[in-house]
């Protein structure tokens, strides 16, 4: 365990390189959040680590090149109310003392999900599921605890995550088995009440795909005729690097922007590595069993692939630059490639290279087309 000096000299010595590393000259942005200031916020997910302080690498990064952040673990269900009655704000609250302190746009992940949420949510203390109104009361509680408690804070929050199916049809998680299809709305409702100031996401992975991307439309669209106070949706952008193309990502933002909402890049990492069955889904349960084939850049990520990946992001930051009416901010999940949820899923143990900088810390090539793209703006 680091002192709190040792720590203090350490994210001193890593903001002075990563500043020097980036550094161009005086008159041009050196920063991702200069670079794209007067487009949209570029933020990123931190995890416990960068949190606390403990991670001072990341933390580095973070407030060198960032303007917004989302927490990865710390406002979810199951680690803030883990039990009746039982709230744990201790690293939640460092979270928030982490963006404030930095004046970040903090974004607040997430009030519903059907992953990540205790089991005594939705059963009573016989084990048997709860009826409609039970459940709502819970929702209500849990809403206007932890969204209240950080009311005029926390600028916006994904307040209903992943409810589709691939298909577009509603999930059938037990949100929707015990309160019905007014769950959504419900949540957002709540979420309203407790910070009517706050930007209220819906928030998904694959809303490329026709499917899904037709039923998220549906939803949304039905949501705003009843008067439902959703600001943004939230396309994740857990992309691979052929899919989506651009013109179907540029055509998937357009068509929410026709429903006269915002749209958020929420979640963005691209995958190099050989696709598993289904991995355009990004549904957290999936497991596939290890297979060396499926982990070939174990030592190093090969020079052709890299430069693909670079190319990748600079086209993909070219369309949400076409769209910054529309898109307020583009989210990062995770600062460097050693904390990327994608090491671990769909296969454990894997080597995996999706964001803008490396398991050092430093800046890939991917992070210089990106600010080239702007520059060119």
């Amino acid at each position: 365990m680091l002192s709190k000096m040792q720590t203090k000299v350490r994210l001193a010595g890593w903001t002075a390189l990563i500043a020097a590393v980036t550094a161009t000259s005086a008159q041009t942005p050196t920063t991702l959040k200069e670079a794209y200031r007067d487009s949209f916020h570029v933020g990123v997910a931190i995890n416990e680590a960068q949190i606390t302080g403990t991670g001072a690498r990341g933390v580095a990064i973070v407030e060198t090149q960032f303007d917004s952040i989302s927490p990865e673990n710390v406002l979810k269900w199951e680690r803030i109310h883990p039990k009746p009655n039982t709230y744990s704000f201790e690293l939640a609250d460092q979270y928030m003392a982490f963006g404030e302190k930095r004046h970040m746009f903090i974004v607040g992940h997430n009030l519903v999900w059907h992953s990540q949420v205790p089991d005594w949510v939705f059963r009573d203390d016989k084990g048997n599921l709860v009826d409609r109104e039970t459940l709502l009361k819970r929702m209500h509680d849990h809403i206007q605890t932890v969204a209240g408690r950080y009311k005029g804070r926390i600028q916006s929050w994904d307040v209903v995550n992943e409810a589709l199916n691939d298909d577009g049809t509603l999930r059938q998680s037990l949100w929707l088995k015990i309160i019905g299809e007014d769950y959504i709305a419900k949540a957002f409702q709540y979420a309203h009440e407790a910070d009517p100031r706050a930007q209220l996401t819906y928030n998904d992975y694959s809303l490329e795909n026709a499917a899904k991307r037709k039923g998220a439309l549906e939803l949304i669209a039905k949501l705003k005729a009843q008067g439902v106070p959703v600001t943004s949706v939230g396309i994740q952008g857990h992309d691979s690097l052929i899919w989506p193309s651009v013109e179907v990502e540029d055509a998937t933002i357009s068509a929410f922007a026709k429903l006269g909402v915002k749209v958020v890049i929420s979640e963005l990492d691209i995958d190099v590595l050989p696709p598993v069955p289904d991995q355009e889904s990004a549904d957290v349960s999936m497991k596939i069993q290890q297979d060396p084939k499926l982990n070939p850049y174990a030592k190093g990520l090969p020079q052709s692939v890299q430069q693909k990946l670079t190319k990748r992001y600079a086209d993909l930051f070219g369309v949400y630059l076409k769209h910054r009416d529309v898109v307020t901010r583009v989210t990062l999940w995770g600062v460097t490639d050693a904390d990327s949820w994608r090491n671990d899923w769909p296969v454990e143990g894997r080597t995996s290279y999706p964001l803008l900088f490396d398991r050092s810390g430093h800046p890939k090539p991917g992070f210089q087309a990106v600010m080239q793209v702007a520059a060119k703006e």
